[in-house]
Parts: C-alpha cells; sequence; structure tokens
C-alpha cells in the first residue's frame, strides 16, 4: 500500500502512465482495423459482439502477459539460429504474425478487387466468414499485438500498475471506437481498400521488426495518417460533386 501511495505522488510516474497510454492507444489501431474489417464480414446481428469478444480478448491476454511479464522480458532472448542470425520467440512471433496479416490483407484485397474470382491460392469455398472463424483469427492476432504492446510497455516503466492503467485505458477507448470506425469502414467502400492496405503495411513491419531491422513506428503512423488525409479529401470532393449534381 504505501508502495501504490509512493507512486500516486510520482510525478514521473504520472508522466510514463500519459506516455504509455498514448503510445498503447496508437498501436491498438494496427488491432482494432483487423477486428474492424474482418468483423463486418459477419452478419451484422453478430458484429457487435464479435468485436466485443475480440477487444475483450485482448484485454484478458494483455492482463495475463502482464502476470508474467518476468517470462516476457525473457522472449526477447535468441532460442534459434538460422544462418547465423539469432531469433527470439518474440521475432518468430512477430514474424508469423506479420504473414498471417500479409496474407490476410492480400487475400481480402483480391476478393474486393475480384468480387467472383476463379479457384486460386486466395480462393476459398464460401465468400462468407463463420462467428466462431473470425474470433480465432482475431484473437491470433490480439495475441501478436498484445505481446508487441506488452514488451514495448515493459521497455518504457518497471512498474506494473502503471502497465495494468494504460491496458485498461487503451482497452477502454478500443471498446468506444470499435463500432464507429468498423461502420465508418463499411459506409465508404473506398476506405475498405485503404484499411486493407494499412494491414499489408503493419503486415511488412511486424516481419521487418521480426528479422531485426527496427522500422521507427512515428514513420508508420505518419504515412497511415497522410494516406487517411488525402482519402478524406477525396470523400469530401465526390460528395461535393454529388451535391452539385
Amino acid at each position: 500500500m504505501d508502495s501504490l501511495m509512493l507512486l500516486l505522488a510520482d510525478p514521473a510516474a504520472w508522466a510514463a502512465l500519459a506516455t504509455l497510454i498514448a503510445m498503447e492507444v496508437v498501436l491498438g489501431i494496427d488491432n482494432l482495423v483487423f477486428i474492424s474489417i474482418l468483423t463486418n464480414k459477419l452478419p451484422e446481428a453478430q458484429r457487435a459482439r464479435a468485436r466485443r469478444f475480440g477487444i475483450g480478448g485482448a484485454l484478458v491476454l494483455r492482463l495475463a502477459l502482464l502476470g508474467t511479464v518476468a517470462i516476457i522480458v525473457q522472449l526477447t532472448e535468441p532460442v534459434v539460429s538460422i544462418l547465423g542470425k539469432g531469433f527470439s520467440w518474440r521475432d518468430l512471433i512477430l514474424i508469423a504474425g506479420g504473414l498471417f496479416l500479409v496474407w490476410k490483407a492480400t487475400k481480402e484485397i483480391h476478393h474486393t478487387v475480384d468480387p467472383d474470382p476463379g479457384p486460386d491460392l486466395f480462393d476459398g469455398k464460401t465468400a462468407t466468414l463463420g462467428f466462431g472463424a473470425a474470433i480465432g483469427q482475431i484473437l491470433l492476432l490480439d495475441l501478436v499485438f498484445s505481446i508487441d504492446s506488452i514488451i514495448t510497455a515493459v521497455g518504457m516503466t518497471e512498474h506494473v500498475p502503471i502497465m495494468v492503467v494504460a491496458v485498461l485505458v487503451t482497452v477502454a477507448v478500443m471498446l468506444v471506437a470499435a463500432t464507429p470506425l468498423a461502420t465508418f469502414i463499411h459506409n465508404n467502400p473506398t476506405v475498405v481498400m485503404l484499411a486493407l492496405g494499412f494491414l499489408l503495411l503493419i503486415g511488412t513491419t511486424l516481419i521487418a521488426e521480426g528479422f531485426g531491422a527496427h522500422v521507427p513506428k512515428g514513420y508508420i503512423y505518419a504515412a497511415m495518417a497522410f494516406s487517411a488525409l488525402i482519402e478524406g479529401l477525396n470523400m469530401m470532393s465526390r460528395r461535393a460533386r454529388r451535391r452539385a449534381q
């Protein structure tokens, strides 16, 4: 109790909390875009429940990982060497998650560009997505993003209560933003392609990080923000033309 009171009275702890919340919310955008795109493929009656399941899974995974911080830190230690390059469990998880994101985004782009494709590498037996399959894919990416999120948090502060508060605030923001973001993406078809492009970019970044090529997140999110700004201007232009007709 005394240590908690000392933490509450420490300005540096509050500064670390604010910084960590901001960073975790930004990192949560990747998770949220994937959840929005995936749940929009479900029947409308199931979408909100799937989003709650997905974001709830992200919360449970993050809190569970916080309970094993000592183990999480060890995930950055090399466990296998390939051609003289050491890979940790974190690297392998990021590479696997990145490959999954690239595959999933490519598949969705393929079906968006050609709604009735012939049988090929990306073609499934049906274009629909089951509730269980959607939750499974969301939880898989939740795990990847959660591990990356917690490792980032551990690098910023050693105080677990600060990490817990940051996670709770981040997940609360995700819950509030999930439905408006999913609705916006659903109502604006061109935004779907932009969001899929974001997933490709995020997946490629995860793979690069897994191979030890650090890509500053600021560059990635600046590029995404610029692309979103241009798409916003295009949407305003289309609305202006429709009103003028």
